[in-house]
């Protein structure tokens, strides 16, 4: 239907995006994660496997990675918890309401990641909202120390931050459900309790698969919210890469750790996109 001047016309501007500002820095990469730094501070162009054999041997960096993998699955939980029921009352519940239900739950997105963090920081505060209001109401005598700088208080942040990223494909999946199997569930019989585990959780799986990754990877990833609540106990992967790439000038070795977690992000897309192809209805 088009000309070949046509089709290349429109290929090729997203191509040539898509190759110099994500498949170049990869490669780029790629290249320093197997070079080296000099004590003079100057990168070395030397091939090697130093680095990725300093993180084999460092347990610092495979303890941080395993914090932060427990950090993103208790966000991820939480927020398929709190995504779940309230995607499902709008699908089937909302009425005249959804659109507007709908609107409150993405706003806010609109609002800057750097403005909820910080709420949360005054919140959470030994002289925020939360620890005055518990003082005053007499259920504690100080300020409780666990609620900022702690993982407590990254989980909570996050699970505030990506839950209506899970919300999202979770209510795209319920909105497709079919309608008529919900009715003829209820007209062989069937309870709501099992309508719902027969057809619709079944059928909403593929949605429930794709917010489950979309806050395990973006959780993982995540380095402000440990930087700004996280203390020393709460500091995740993402962080020591900023560091190796600012304070300690170590590129090679923040290029490796890198890499790595973009095979561990690669690996669970590629998983999550086969489950959500075995469980998609058609």
């Amino acid at each position: 239907m088009f000309s070949r001047a046509y089709r290349a016309a429109v290929t090729v501007p997203p191509v040539a995006w898509v190759a110099v500002f994500l498949l170049l820095p990869y490669a780029l990469m790629f290249c320093y994660s197997f070079w080296s730094v000099s004590s003079a501070q100057t990168i070395i162009h030397h091939w090697n496997i130093q680095n990725y054999r300093e993180l084999i041997q460092r347990p610092l960096y495979w303890q941080t990675l395993l914090r932060s993998m427990w950090i993103a699955a208790r966000v991820m939980l939480f927020s398929l918890l709190l995504g779940y029921p309230l995607a499902y009352f709008l699908s089937f519940y909302g009425g005249k309401r959804k659109d507007l239900l709908y609107q409150m739950v993405i706003i806010p997105l609109w609002v800057s990641y750097l403005v909820r963090a910080y709420a949360w920081k005054t919140i959470l505060g030994s002289d925020g909202v939360l620890n005055t209001l518990l003082q005053y109401v007499h259920v504690t005598h100080g300020p409780l120390n666990f609620l900022l700088y702690s993982p407590f208080a990254v989980v909570l942040t996050l699970t505030h931050i990506y839950t209506p990223f899970t919300f999202l494909p979770i209510y795209a999946a319920l909105e497709h459900v079919p309608r008529n199997l919900v009715e003829a569930s209820h007209d062989l019989g069937a309870s709501p309790t099992q309508t719902f585990w027969k057809v619709i959780f079944p059928l909403s799986i593929p949605g429930v698969v794709a917010g489950a990754t979309f806050a395990f990877v973006l959780s993982l990833g995540d380095f402000l919210a440990p930087l700004l609540l996280g203390g020393p106990s709460g500091i995740m992967i993402s962080n020591i890469v900023v560091s190796l790439f600012g304070a300690a000038y170590n590129w090679p070795l923040g290029a490796a750790i890198s890499l790595g977690m973009l095979i561990i992000v690669v690996s669970l897309l590629f998983l999550s996109e086969r489950l959500e192809k075995k469980w998609s209805y058609s």
